[in-house]
């Protein structure tokens, strides 16, 4: 005898049967091949690559989907590079929000969520560099950016609201719609298709890794790298990682109220 389906298949469904879509226009949509009847069956599991067309295509919330959120859609506007959410601290200081590489997976579906947010660590740093504007903490993954940045590093970025604020000489983290990753940015000269399709590259400095183009509507968010955090990292795990970082930026912060006094 088969279980009932779960939320999510109900709820992929439901998203399909309000569209009035059948199950093969509805795979067409959503780049599956044949139609969505094994999904709805539960015999497929979603795919990221599902999971973002849903977003793109019809503002549903990953979160919702898979019964996490009661939010079920979240605005899209590939104009926009400016943070989605920002938290505060009981004294409504803005927070430093931490993303190690773990979130940073689901980082770019949840970007609208206030829910999400809420599972992350996040610190009031009190010093003058980290004032009058929103910062982030992104924990590096892979070497694409050696040797100026090691693997499982942290960089703490500085929000851009603009994309003519790209200076060349910077290093950004570059939130698209389905990663998150730190590179050098150039504009290109062509733009990709019509005019309104402006286009960057996106430049790795470890030489083994090459340039690739994007187009600047992929794009949620853009945080221009000002300073990193190192440490000897060895074969601890994630949670050991983000542990040392919680303590070390904790100490920093009981530092400087101490210095204040």
């Amino acid at each position: 005898m088969n279980s009932a389906p779960s939320i999510t298949i109900q709820r992929f469904k439901k998203i399909r049967e309000e569209q009035h879509y059948t199950q093969s226009e509805f795979a067409k949509i959503l780049g599956i091949k044949g139609s969505t009847a094994d999904i709805e069956r539960g015999k497929t599991k979603i795919s990221g690559q599902v999971v973002a067309k849903l977003l793109a295509e019809f503002k549903i919330n990953p979160l919702w989907l898979f019964g996490e959120s009661t939010q079920k859609t979240i605005e899209v506007n590939s104009s926009d590079v400016a943070p989605k959410v920002v938290t505060i601290d009981t004294e409504e200081q803005e927070n430093m929000v931490l993303v190690n590489t773990k979130a940073a997976a689901g980082y770019p579906q949840n970007i609208q969520d206030v829910s999400w947010y809420q599972q992350l660590p996040a610190f009031a740093i009190p010093l003058p560099e980290y004032r009058n504007a929103s910062y982030r903490g992104f924990q590096v993954e892979g070497d694409s950016m050696l040797p100026v940045l090691e693997p499982k590093e942290w960089v703490i970025g500085k929000a851009i609201g603009n994309l003519n604020e790209i200076n060349s000489n910077a290093i950004y983290v570059v939130v698209l719609q389905d990663s998150v990753m730190v590179k050098k940015i150039k504009k290109t000269l062509t733009p990709i298709g019509t005019s309104d399709d402006a286009s960057i590259s996106l430049i790795s400095i470890n030489k083994e890794y090459a340039p690739y183009t994007i187009h600047t509507n992929q794009i949620q968010e853009l945080w221009e790298v000002n300073s990193k955090l190192s440490f000897n990292v060895d074969a601890k795990g994630e949670s050991a990682d983000l542990k040392q970082l919680q303590d070390a930026m904790a100490l920093l912060a009981s530092e400087v109220r101490s210095l204040k006094k």
